[in-house]
């Protein structure tokens, strides 16, 4: 079965000599029982991010493995990136992941090994039980931890991490389910609507550190209100749905119609 990995870049010159030496090993350990693909897009970095993207992977021939490189003229979100690195790809599972070394690499066979039969999509989840961070700053996990103890409450408690970007797939996820953000709402929105169509999602639990290189790019102020503002939506679902109203104008209110809509990354 073969997979992708599809990896977002946003100003990330700094860090893309750590990302190729901690990648590249395990996805020479990945390619050992299937094909890989690596799918990098550069979000329209104002810095090197792109000729040290190309310098790093570009060249790279290794048996099973192949690396495609996609790149935006201007910056246009987290979510625009995602899209273009799932229209990039051909795997029956697509990983997404961070850039930037919030989680150790080796966790891909162990986020693999949770995708058993029956589940369709599997997080990474710093806050599951046996999960953990280190040297995160206090402010960013009170909005991580508030945003998903408020999912866990509509979607699914049995659940602990909504907001990891660090995810497996079973590619008709990829293929079924729109999300319309641009920004940091997006693995959330994807995650949240394939849950309430009916996909069964799992956790694996994991450690989240600090960047290991640059600066986050994330703003935590319109993160926060775009979060809020799809939460809105999604307990407005709930209760249409507890009450048994589910037409608007005509047409049937189904997880596909929630909107993000407000929220990019810049």
């Amino acid at each position: 079965m073969d997979l992708s990995i599809v990896i977002p870049c946003y100003n990330e010159e700094a860090g893309v000599p750590r990302l190729r030496r901690d990648l590249l090993p395990v996805v020479a350990q990945l390619a050992a029982t299937r094909a890989v693909e690596v799918v990098l897009v550069d979000d329209g970095s104002q810095d090197g991010t792109w000729p040290a993207l190309q310098l790093a992977f570009s060249s790279l021939r290794l048996p099973q493995i192949r690396f495609k490189l996609e790149r935006h003229a201007v910056n246009r979100g987290l979510g625009a990136a995602l899209r273009t690195g799932f229209a990039a790809s051909s795997g029956d599972i697509v990983i997404t992941a961070d850039s930037d070394g919030t989680y150790d690499w080796s966790l891909l066979p162990s986020l693999l090994a949770c995708l058993t039969p029956g589940v369709d999509l599997v997080t990474a989840s710093p806050y599951h039980p046996q999960g953990g961070v280190a040297g995160v700053s206090a402010y960013r996990l009170l909005f991580s931890r508030g945003s998903s103890l408020l999912y866990r409450l509509l979607v699914d408690w049995r659940l602990h991490t909504y907001t990891s970007l660090l995810r497996a797939y079973r590619r008709p996820v990829i293929d079924q389910i729109a999300f319309e953000s641009d920004g940091f709402l997006a693995g959330t929105e994807l995650m949240v609507k394939a849950m309430l169509s009916g996909y069964r999602a799992a956790e694996c639990p994991a450690v989240l550190r600090s960047r290991a290189a640059g600066v986050s790019k994330a703003r935590l102020a319109r993160t926060t209100w775009a979060h809020l503002r799809f939460l809105g939506q999604v307990g407005l679902w709930r209760l249409e749905t507890a009450s048994g109203r589910q037409q608007r104008g005509g047409q049937t209110w189904s997880p596909s119609r929630l909107s993000s809509a407000g929220e990019n990354r810049k």
